[in-house]
């Protein structure tokens, strides 16, 4: 119904449509809406496109693009063969058009005066081909914006990098705790106003799913109006409060999140209910990488905390400022004074990355097998929490301490 009413079918002859969607980072049902999608409008329109909102992770293959859409190849043979598939490329200055300039005193405003510089915004040319882009995905609660979902599928989803980068890092300054589950964020409002120079015709369908995978809700309209009422919906459904700090957390980082690039949020979503002095622990025996695309870079700087960065900023600025955020985010809050870090609590990694690496970027070892013959099941009047599928549920105390004062 939501569809039909949203797409009407006589609307579309002859249209172009590009269909914006995220990587395999994010469980939502895409494929039904790509498969629904294609039903009320495939067969009218000029075309009906597909392109990957991948922000800086890796690019999909075409396999894995099939699996993301939830079709078969003999599908993508004959039902969906005249669907092009493209890859965003965010640093490919070719792949991207320049739509405007976000001015020193907007940023100062929408920063609240954290910071005031030119920031220009990129996004990929593509989504100029097309009479109207469509940006398909799911809501969660997000370290760097508050909520995902709506203009996020452009920014960064489908950005250049200079944008990017600048926004990652005012989330960071912020901090993560002051922001995941805020809805209403000063990065949101970046995304907000970087979305509104794209003058393209937008349409946006925002999911919320439920931690069982079902869909319980799915929300139509512009970016801002579908990501408002899925973002509200999201709160409610994403969010456990807890009593306490845990001293112990094994958080288990399931198989879509193969960098710790993404699996960082394994921490992201736990920061809040991790106790002063605790450990918590990424579980994922099946990761390899840190990260391909930055991998270099965050091998270079290591894991710190905020202060880290801010209080060396001459010796830092350098560095792509969204790696510094990522670096940031998985390390948590801390401090810098004197030349001596301290950060909150402790961060290891148990999976397939070798203990001499974890020790080079500042991350604590385990070995996965050690993790395999624990129990840490039941275990939360003794503040141990064990969460099988860590990073999309927000976790969060009933009486947050002053560091997540923002929650």
């Amino acid at each position: 119904m939501l569809l039909s009413q949203a797409c009407p079918a006589d609307r579309y002859h002859g249209k172009r449509v590009l269909l914006i969607i995220p990587d395999g980072t994010r469980t939502a049902p895409v494929g039904l809406l790509f498969k629904k999608l294609h039903q009320q409008i495939g067969g009218v329109t000029k075309n009906l496109d597909v392109l990957i909102a991948l922000g800086t992770h890796q690019p999909m293959s075409e396999v894995a693009i099939c699996q993301r859409l939830e079709i078969s190849e003999t599908e993508r043979r004959e039902s969906y063969h005249r669907v092009n598939f493209f890859n965003h490329a965010w640093n490919d200055p070719a792949a991207l058009k320049q739509v405007g300039i976000l001015t020193a005193d907007e940023i100062s405003k929408l920063s609240e005066g954290l910071f005031a510089l030119d920031v220009p915004v990129e996004v990929n040319k593509l989504v100029f081909e097309y009479d109207q882009v469509i940006l398909v995905g799911p809501v969660f609660p997000h370290e760097v914006v508050g909520f995902s979902g709506g203009n996020k599928y452009l920014f960064p989803g489908v950005a250049g990098p200079q944008i990017l980068n600048f926004f990652h890092w005012l989330g960071a300054v912020v901090t993560n705790p002051m922001i995941i589950g805020t809805k209403w964020t000063p990065v949101r409002r970046v995304v907000d106003r970087a979305g509104a120079m794209v003058n393209v015709d937008k349409l946006c369908f925002a999911m919320v799913v439920a931690p069982n995978k079902d869909l319980v809700g799915v929300f139509g309209g512009t970016p801002e109006a579908a990501w408002d009422a899925a973002s509200d919906l999201s709160a409610r459904v994403h969010i456990v409060c807890k009593d306490r700090p845990f001293h112990t957390i094994l958080s288990c980082a399931p198989p879509m999140y193969d960098e710790l690039w993404t699996a960082g949020k394994c921490m992201y979503k736990l920061e809040p209910v991790l106790a002063d002095g605790g450990e918590l622990i990424i579980y994922a025996p099946h990761l390899r990488e840190i990260c391909v695309s930055h991998g270099s870079h965050i091998e270079a700087i290591g894991y710190h905390c905020r202060d880290y960065f801010l209080k060396q900023w001459e010796k830092f600025k350098d560095v792509p400022w969204g790696v510094l955020a990522h670096s940031t985010h998985v390390r948590g809050i801390g401090t810098f004074e004197d030349g001596v870090e301290q950060c909150r609590a402790r961060v290891t990694l148990a999976s397939l990355v070798p203990p001499a690496t974890c020790e080079k970027i500042n991350l604590g070892y385990r070995d996965p097998e050690t993790i395999r013959r624990a129990d840490y099941a039941n275990r939360e009047d003794e503040g141990v929490l064990l969460v099988p599928k860590a990073g999309e549920m927000l976790y969060r105390l009933k009486n947050p301490p002053p560091w997540a004062a923002g929650n």
